[in-house]
């Protein structure tokens, strides 16, 4: 399926994890208009143990795709505790349907469930359709609104527990 792909943990401010949060800004600004997502990220939420950022390489050894999760814990926002918060999939169009963000997803779900996390949470929007069929499709169902959209009616919130 994905053969020459590579993920690997970096820092989320690597030059190649920002190139692509580039990318992912481009498409949030093409499909909702605006500036793109405003949430407030610093690469300190995804280090490791609390958290991890995934990029994977394709053949070439460009960076094709991202993912992260951040811990999050009750706060005025709707998180709960012990909450971990998917972060910018994003997979460059070119390598959109290979599996990719699946991929991505299951590392990143054991990881937060190794970590000791109890549930997946993520905010998508109603213009993002593949992503909603993706995260449905794998075990995540509608949940009350949380995060910094939390008030707009274009966003969708998800979560899927990760513990048994």
């Amino acid at each position: 399926m994905s053969h020459g792909i590579q993920l690997r943990a970096l820092p989320y401010d690597h030059p190649d994890a920002l190139k692509l949060n580039d990318q992912v800004q481009l498409e949030y600004q093409a499909r909702y208009g605006g500036e793109g997502d405003v949430t407030p990220l610093d690469p300190a939420m995804f280090a490791p143990p609390n958290g991890l950022y995934l990029l994977a390489y394709g053949p070439t050894g460009a960076p094709i795709a991202s993912g992260g999760w951040r811990s999050q814990e009750e706060n005025d926002e709707g998180y709960s505790d012990g909450d971990a918060e998917l972060k910018r999939m994003y997979v460059v169009p070119e390598a959109r349907g290979l599996g990719l963000a699946r991929r991505i997803l299951a590392e990143l779900e054991a990881d937060a469930r190794t970590a000791g996390r109890t549930r997946m949470v993520l905010e998508t929007g109603d213009q993002q359709p593949e992503a909603i069929a993706l995260y449905f499709s794998s075990g995540y169902a509608l949940a009350r609104k949380f995060g910094h959209y939390r008030s707009y009616d274009s966003s969708r919130c998800m979560a899927k527990p990760l513990q048994p």
